[in-house]
């Protein structure tokens, strides 16, 4: 049987083989700990082979790339100054891998098929850790919660943000019927499940505020493209205004309350005050890429004990910024802060320019909630992780020039599969 090339590599034309490797890739992100180096090569052997098939259109120009691969560079480089130079250069060479992946993802399939692969992915991962996951007793703050399959409740809540919003916008975004329109309610019922399950305050407040701001713009795309930056320039103002005085008013501690938490968010204040203090030592280039929480080191040491970390690993700052300074320092934070930020108001101009962009409106989704995210997680900043994998696939897009899709809208009649010029020979 005679495999061909646009089957692999060109969008919208695999749709089975771009799901069934982003919903794998998925399973890898969350598991890979558990399966080990096997896993890995698998998520490996799923993008990089698609360089052979047709090396000009998997790969594009690099040149378009320098801004959002910056960061990756330069995390790399820190092997020269790093505390922990064996540790920086094994993970910069695993991140910068995973960046190529996500970005050869990125030039292969497109919005429908990332959004297919992300139900069947999330399903696939909850389904696993609803079947072999535990509760986990936090000492912190004296309560229960269920981890799933993983070694905290906010990557179990993490993926079940993603499996609402993907299900949301395969219904009311690109107007999925039939066979996908069940699988999104169906992924999106367990997902909210898998959300309460897990107790994470952080998962269901972005998740409602990522939603909410999804509905909002849609609302938004009623309207003129000349009439919706002035509309949607008020309500950011406006939204701006009320948080400013929900905090004054303590509304904060009313919604931190709802969930038990205090103003310290479980400890989180106090370490981003140490984690302010640890970039102290190298404010500009940093201690080098993932060499500060590395057994044997003091400070490392201290705070997993404070923080009752038996296994001494897989923890962090619970803030992308700080982590970002303390390991690449000043240099680091501004060139991952661009890529976000970039993200989040390309793919917003995409919105509120044209006319009806439904790939624009899905990534912008994804780009805030990993930017509200990164205020309190780090999703964006290791390898092998759902929330770096969709940043880079996000920033990437941003790279291919637009032609005006044919799109019908879900509430129009009769509605069509969408239908993309890619411009990849750009």
């Amino acid at each position: 049987m005679r495999i061909t090339k646009a089957s692999l590599v060109s969008p919208g034309a695999n749709e089975g083989y771009g799901a069934c490797a982003v919903a794998l890739s998925l399973f890898v992100f969350a598991y890979s700990t558990r399966f080990g180096q096997v896993s890995i090569l698998f998520y490996y052997g799923l993008w990089l082979p698609l360089v052979l098939v047709d090396y000009r259109v998997v790969l594009g120009n690099y040149a378009r790339y320098l801004w959002i691969i910056a960061f990756t560079i330069f995390a790399c480089l820190t092997v020269f100054w790093s505390a922990a130079p064996s540790v920086t250069m094994r993970t910069g060479i695993q991140y910068l891998s995973h960046v190529v992946c996500a970005l050869i993802a990125m030039r292969t399939i497109d919005i429908r098929t990332l959004t297919r692969g992300m139900i069947a992915g999330v399903s696939i991962v909850l389904v696993y850790s609803l079947l072999f996951g535990i509760y986990h007793y936090d000492p912190l703050d004296g309560t229960y919660s269920f981890v799933g399959a993983f070694a905290s409740k906010n990557q179990l809540g993490f993926y079940a943000s993603l499996g609402i919003y993907f299900a949301l916008v395969a219904v009311f975004t690109l107007g999925e019927r039939g066979l996908w329109m069940g699988a999104a309610g169906a992924a999106g019922a367990l997902s909210a499940y898998s959300l309460f399950a897990s107790q994470s305050a952080t998962s269901v407040l972005t998740t409602a505020a990522v939603v909410g701001l999804s509905l909002g713009t849609r609302a938004i795309l009623a309207l003129r493209p000349a009439s919706r930056k002035v509309l949607f320039l008020a309500a950011a103002v406006f939204g701006s205004v009320a948080a400013v005085a929900m905090v004054y008013a303590g509304g904060v501690d009313l919604i931190l309350g709802a969930f038990g938490k205090d103003s310290t968010l479980t400890g989180r204040t106090y370490l981003w005050q140490q984690g302010i203090e640890a970039a102290k030592a190298a404010p500009i280039v940093g201690l080098g890429y993932q060499a500060y929480w590395v057994q044997g080191f003091s400070e490392a040491e201290r705070l997993w004990e404070e923080f009752y970390i038996t296994a001494r690993a897989g923890f962090h700052f619970h803030n992308t910024f700080i982590e970002a300074a303390v390991e690449t320092g000043l240099i680091g934070l501004a060139l991952i802060t661009m890529v976000l930020v970039a993200a989040v108001f390309g793919q917003l101009k995409r919105v509120l320019s044209e006319d009806r962009d439904p790939e624009a409106m899905v990534l912008f989704g994804v780009a805030m909630l990993l930017l509200i995210r990164a205020f309190v997680e780090v999703d964006v900043l290791n390898p092998y992780h759902v929330g770096s994998f969709l940043l880079y696939f996000t920033a990437g897009k941003l790279t291919i020039a637009r032609r005006r899709p044919a799109a019908v809208w879900p509430w129009q009649p009769q509605a069509q599969p969408l239908h993309y010029r890619s411009g990849l020979s750009q």
